[in-house]
């Protein structure tokens, strides 16, 4: 290597002294070193939520029993064959084995023209009898948060429930769930008293949460007991995301004009079913089903 170096300076100065210019080499130039760079501060990730198992709730099932409720350890009983019947059909549009299908056919709102009817009773016996079935699981959603009544007719404190969900985004549906010791029978009650209860059942947060019931289990069947239709304008909304809805009619009690209606706001829903409700064993006749406990069922026009 020394020897090539030589040989080129050698080669240079033959050059200068024959008149070539032989420019100077530049000078070197002072590289000042890197400034390091402030370390940056590494951002923590966000801890993924804990996982929030849904809280246990048993039901006295003799209670029910004696209350006049479908309980799934009872002795085959008049109530429980009356929602056998009224039961299947719904059951069968939710599933989409009807004669059609029907969109949201597994959410069904149980309400009344007017107060006093006993659609409660009806939505938490038709709950029931859903949960003895073999292939559907059912929650039970409180929905008539101005007067619930749900935790009460089963013997349960209040608690958190629908109207947190609506309130408080960080509250997780999981949170406030109740399952109970009847396996496929889940609970969702009405929740903290909310002085705009009925506007927040209107509400796009309720929307949402609707739709988020309806699609999180294929198998699940939805039951809302919602508000009268004739006293509140919420029922009305909610009915609008029902792909069924079952009205009870309390024999030789409710208004023709007050059933016609009711009706009449819910013109939107594709199915709706008239459960009569004390009926005597006769009353019903060729229009549907009667039995000696009091019910009877059809399809509303």
């Amino acid at each position: 290597m020394s020897s090539l170096i030589e040989q080129a300076s050698r080669r240079l100065e033959q050059l200068r002294q024959a008149g070539f210019a032989i420019p100077d080499a530049p000078p070197a130039v002072d590289v000042p070193p890197a400034t390091p760079k402030a370390p940056v501060a590494a951002v923590p990730a966000e801890p993924p939520r804990p996982h929030v198992v849904s809280r246990q709730v048993d039901l006295d099932l003799d209670a029910m029993v004696s209350a006049g409720l479908v309980s799934p350890n009872a002795p085959r009983s008049h109530i429980a064959d009356q929602y056998r019947v009224i039961k299947r059909p719904l059951i069968a549009n939710a599933m989409g084995k009807g004669s059609a299908p029907v969109a949201n056919g597994n959410l069904i709102m149980v309400t009344s023209a007017v107060a006093g009817e006993g659609k409660s009773f009806t939505a938490l016996n038709l709950a029931m009898s859903i949960a003895t079935e073999l292939d559907n699981t059912v929650m039970l959603v409180d929905a008539d948060v101005a007067r619930p009544s749900i935790l009460r007719m089963l013997g349960l404190p209040a608690s958190r429930g629908l109207l947190d969900l609506l309130v408080d985004d960080k509250v997780e549906l999981s949170q406030v769930l109740l399952k109970t010791n009847i396996d496929k029978l889940t609970l969702l009650p009405s929740g903290t008293p909310h002085t705009r209860a009925t506007e927040l059942l209107a509400s796009d947060a309720m929307t949402l949460l609707i739709q988020d019931i309806a699609k999180r289990y294929s198998d699940r069947i939805v039951i809302f007991d919602s508000p009268p239709l004739l006293l509140t304008t919420e029922s009305r909304v909610l009915a609008s995301h029902m792909g069924q809805i079952v009205i009870v009619v309390h024999a030789e009690k409710t208004l023709q004009s007050d059933v016609e209606h009711a009706l009449s706001t819910i013109e939107s829903c594709p199915l709706k079913m008239l459960v009569l409700n004390q009926a005597k064993a006769n009353a019903v006749g060729g229009y549907g089903y009667g039995y000696g406990q009091g019910y009877g069922y059809g399809y509303g026009q």
